[in-house]
């Protein structure tokens, strides 16, 4: 008979010794360094004024206050926490407020806020790059998101077709979006740069996208982008084309060993039609706000927008 030997604490070769947990304040910073951060920002000296008739806004100069931010979101990162930051607006605070029924001169009231801004709003993660190089992210963020959430605005409440009874702000983004992959797949290798303008019926809207497909062995590979970058993009393309405005799109390729590569379209009647060699030199070198001839850039070529073909899916209106 084999005789098998129970050791105290083990059954089958496991303990069976309850593990020991950690609790208390280790615990809790263990757990702080997993929860992600937000921080609201004021980027500029107007919004920053508007702040300090706060008694409970603890800062009296733009400058101190930035180098403080900064120090804080290092702090954060050398302890290992992810920190995303958000555009504080301050007349949108005071709105948050007055609708929540929450008093504006409270450090929860502001943190609320933020949270608010976080869930709902432009983020930009902190990544150790400096303040000044963090603000223009953020800026950019911040316009990207209210350009979108006016696009989608304008194309919700165009409604329904009246002869078909489909969705037109869908339908243009559905074009859109076919109009913007034939651009990608004409395009070929390369890292490319697209705008499209578009003028709206307050102001004109515009988005930008970079994207990238391999070359090599992969040539045909996909495009590589940021999908909420194409969206947003097909969004601003919608408009023009629900709408019918007079917008356009330039591409800019480059790629390893060449020189730059401009092309032009002009949005007609909901289509991209081809830009001359001429007209791409005339949009791309002039001042879009003044009209002041723009000095061409060394080693560019300008060139006319490619064919992209006439079966793009049908508009309504």
């Amino acid at each position: 008979m084999t005789h098998t030997r129970k050791h105290r604490g083990t059954e089958h070769g496991r303990s069976t010794t309850p593990a020991r947990h950690r609790s208390g304040p280790s615990a809790r910073r263990a757990l702080r360094r997993e929860t992600p951060s937000t921080v609201g920002l004021l980027v500029d000296a107007e919004d920053f004024a508007a702040m300090r008739r706060y008694r409970s806004f603890a800062f009296d100069d733009h400058t101190v206050y930035l180098r403080e931010v900064e120090g804080l979101l290092r702090a954060f990162a050398a302890r290992g926490e992810h920190t995303s930051v958000a555009l504080f607006d301050p007349q949108d605070y005071a709105e948050f407020c007055a609708g929540a029924g929450l008093d504006p001169d409270l450090r929860g009231s502001r943190s609320r806020f933020t949270a608010e801004v976080a869930a709902t709003g432009a983020t930009v993660a902190y990544t150790g790059q400096p303040i000044d190089a963090l603000i223009p992210l953020l800026v950019s963020a911040a316009v990207r998101r209210a350009t979108w959430e006016y696009a989608t605005m304008l194309l919700a409440d165009l409604g329904d077709c009246r002869d078909c009874g489909q969705d037109i702000g869908r339908a243009a983004f559905d074009r859109a979006s076919h109009l913007l992959a034939r651009l990608l797949e004409a395009a070929g290798p390369g890292t490319h740069h697209l705008v499209c303008t578009v003028p709206a019926k307050d102001e004109r809207l515009l988005a930008v996208l970079h994207t990238t497909r391999g070359a090599g062995d992969a040539p045909d590979g996909p495009d590589r982008f940021e999908p909420s970058e194409g969206a947003e993009f097909a969004g601003v393309l919608a408009v023009g084309v629900a709408l019918e405005t007079r917008g356009g799109v330039v591409l800019r390729t480059t790629a390893p060993d060449t020189r730059d590569r401009v092309y032009g379209w002009r949005l007609v009647r909901g289509s991209l039609v081809p830009l001359s060699a001429g007209e791409v030199f005339d949009a791309y070198c002039t001042d879009a706000d003044t009209g002041e001839p723009v000095p061409p850039e060394p080693d560019v070529e300008y060139r006319a927008g490619f064919d992209l073909g006439t079966d793009e899916p049908e508009a309504h209106h």
